[in-house]
C-alpha cells in the first residue's frame, strides 16, 4: 500500500546509511565529544554563516521543543503560539509537562501574525493584574508550518521585531526546515533565518536522517549549561556519533538541500494531480504537505490502497487530509497514485 502519510515513513538516506557502517568500529567519545560532531557542527555554522553559533544535537523533535522552551523560560512563565502550533496540538503536552504554559493566539493558514503578537503583549501589560497571570516569556514558530505554509521575510521580520520590542526570544521550530527553505516559495535563505531569531532547529528526522535534530543558537547564546539540562530532558545520546554522522553527511555538498528539493518537487506533482482530477485543495501549501478535501466516496475509494493522515472534518461533510511526501519520494509512486484517483 501506498503511504503519504509523513515525511518520515522511510529510514534514511543511504549516504548516511553508508558513512554509519564505515566507521562502526571507529573508536570514538561518547556524549557529542567525537570527532563527527565536530565535523557536523562546523559545517552548520558555516551553513548558517554564523561561526560563533552554539549548536547542539538532540534525538527527537518533541524532546528538542521541551528542551528549548524549558531552559529558557523561567518558572512563571510561557511560551506563545499559534492555536495550530505543533507545540499546541500535536506533542502530548509535552511542553506543559515541563511546567510551562503554552499561550495561543490566532491562526492564519498555520501562521501567527505580528499583529496578534502585539496586540495579545500590549493587553497583557496594559492589564492591571498581569502579576497574577502567566507571563509570556518566548515565542515560538514553525517553518514550514503544521499547515504547509511559509513565513515570508517581511513577515518573520515583523514578528522579529515585536519581539524585541518586548525582550522576548523568538524560538523558530524547523523540523521541516529543508522543505521549507527549497520550497519555489520561500524568499529566505538560512542565513538570513538565523539573522531573524534568537534559536532554531535543523530538523533531521524527517529530513532523511534516522533520527536527531539539531538546535542552532545564531549569536551563541545558549542558556548556561545547556548542555547539561539537555541530559536532564532525556535529549542526549550516549552514542553522539549517531547523530553526529547523520548530521555531518547531510551538510556536506549540500546534500540536506538536494534531498529536500525531491520532496518539494514530487509535491508539486502530487497537488498537479489533485487539481486535474478535480479535487479542491484546501489550501495551497508551497512545501510537501498538500492538504485535500475528500468526501466519504472519494475515502472509500482509496482504502486499503494508500495511506493519509486525515487532519480535520468540515461542515460540509468532507475532510481535509494531508498527504506527504519526503525526500525519498519517487515519481513511481506519484504515478501510482494517479491511477488510483
Amino acid at each position: 500500500m501506498l503511504s503519504f502519510t509523513c515525511d518520515y515513513n522511510e529510514g534514511a538516506h543511504p549516504l548516511i546509511l553508508e558513512r554509519l557502517v564505515a566507521v562502526n568500529l571507529q573508536q570514538e567519545p561518547g556524549y557529542g565529544a567525537d570527532g563527527f560532531t565536530a565535523s557536523a557542527k562546523a559545517r552548520i555554522r558555516e551553513a548558517c554563516g554564523c561561526p560563533s553559533a552554539e549548536v547542539f544535537l538532540l534525538t527527537g523533535g518533541t524532546q528538542t521543543n521541551s528542551t528549548v522552551i524549558a531552559t529558557m523560560l523561567r518558572d512563571y512563565q510561557g511560551v506563545v503560539a499559534a492555536t495550530t502550533g505543533h507545540i499546541a496540538v500535536h506533542e502530548a503536552g509535552a511542553v506543559e509537562y515541563t511546567g510551562h504554559k503554552v499561550l495561543t493566539l490566532p491562526s492564519r493558514q498555520g501562521k501567527m501574525c505580528a499583529a496578534d503578537l502585539s496586540a495579545f503583549l500590549e493587553g497583557f501589560y496594559a492589564d492591571g493584574s498581569f502579576d497574577h497571570m502567566v507571563f509570556p516569556g518566548m515565542v515560538y514558530i514553525s517553518f514550514p508550518t503544521e499547515y504547509g505554509t511559509l513565513y515570508s521575510r517581511e513577515e518573520l521580520s515583523a514578528i522579529y521585531a515585536v519581539c524585541g520590542q518586548y525582550q522576548l526570544p523568538l524560538f523558530v521550530d524547523g523540523a521541516r526546515l529543508g522543505y521549507g527553505l527549497t520550497s519555489p516559495a520561500c524568499d529566505i535563505t538560512l542565513p538570513e533565518l538565523a539573522q531573524l531569531c534568537d534559536v532554531f532547529t535543523i530538523g533531521g528526522t524527517k529530513v532523511g536522517a534516522l533520527c536527531g535534530e539539531a538546535v542552532v543558537f545564531p549569536s551563541g547564546k545558549a542558556p548556561e549549561h545547556f548542555f547539561t539540562m539537555v541530559k536532564q530532558h532525556g535529549a542526549l545520546l550516549a552514542k553522539g556519533r549517531l547523530t553526529g554522522i547523520q548530521f555531518d553527511v547531510l551538510f556536506t555538498d549540500g546534500l540536506y538541500f538536494k534531498i529536500a528539493q525531491n520532496a518539494i518537487d514530487r509535491a508539486m506533482e502530487l497537488k498537479a494531480l489533485f487539481v486535474s482530477k478535480g479535487y479542491d485543495l484546501f489550501l495551497d501549501s508551497p512545501t510537501n504537505q498538500q492538504f485535500v478535501l475528500l468526501d466519504a466516496a472519494a475515502m472509500a475509494r482509496l482504502e486499503g490502497k494508500v495511506a493519509y493522515e486525515v487532519w480535520e472534518k468540515r461542515p460540509d461533510g468532507r475532510s481535509v487530509v494531508r498527504f506527504a511526501t519526503s525526500w525519498a519520494t519517487t515519481p513511481e509512486q506519484i504515478e501510482t497514485l494517479a491511477k488510483l484517483l
